[in-house]
């Protein structure tokens, strides 16, 4: 599997390129997974759901499934956070796999940029910055890309990782 990511402090539209890439990239035929690192506690059922009482029960895993989707929970119970790297390991084949978050991780990424947050480029710092997709023109000694031009940015990144995918 190929690896990308997107990173960027909060609020600078990495989610919101990270929607546009994979309808993009999978519109051109290709498979992509996603990844994506909450700095909080978050949850994905509810106080009373089957699925919730079992992790409140002491489950290490509950694992859901339906006719539609299939979703592991993993509670870690104050053992380490999974490097990304573990995290890959569960994941079906696809084509790409785009990481949103890691930023400290070393796989290739894509920096989102929003002037109106205030706050500083990563890339001058990182070497894992390849490109930078920005709301205002830069200078920079990387790529830059609108922030909304999401062929260019697909293009680009189809090119780094050495897949093919072109469009429809």
């Amino acid at each position: 599997m190929k690896l990308y990511g997107v990173t960027g402090w909060k609020n600078a539209g990495k989610t919101g390129l990270m929607e546009r890439l994979v309808t993009e990239i999978t519109g051109r035929g290709l498979s992509v997974s996603t990844v994506k690192h909450a700095h909080h506690s978050f949850d994905v059922d509810h106080a009373g759901k089957d699925s919730f009482r079992h992790r409140q029960a002491g489950a290490q895993e509950v694992l859901l499934s339906s006719r539609n989707r299939v979703a592991l929970m993993t509670e870690l119970r104050g053992a380490d956070e999974f490097a990304l790297e573990a995290l890959l390991t569960r994941l079906a084949p696809v084509d790409l796999v785009l990481v949103e978050g890691y930023k400290r991780d070393p796989h290739p990424k894509i920096e989102a940029f929003r002037a109106e947050t205030g706050n500083p480029l990563i890339a001058p710092g990182d070497p894992t910055i390849r490109a930078i997709a920005s709301d205002v023109p830069l200078e920079s000694d990387r790529a830059v890309f609108d922030l909304n031009d999401t062929i260019s940015i697909a293009d680009f990144i189809l090119r780094e990782v050495g897949l093919s995918g072109g469009r429809p």
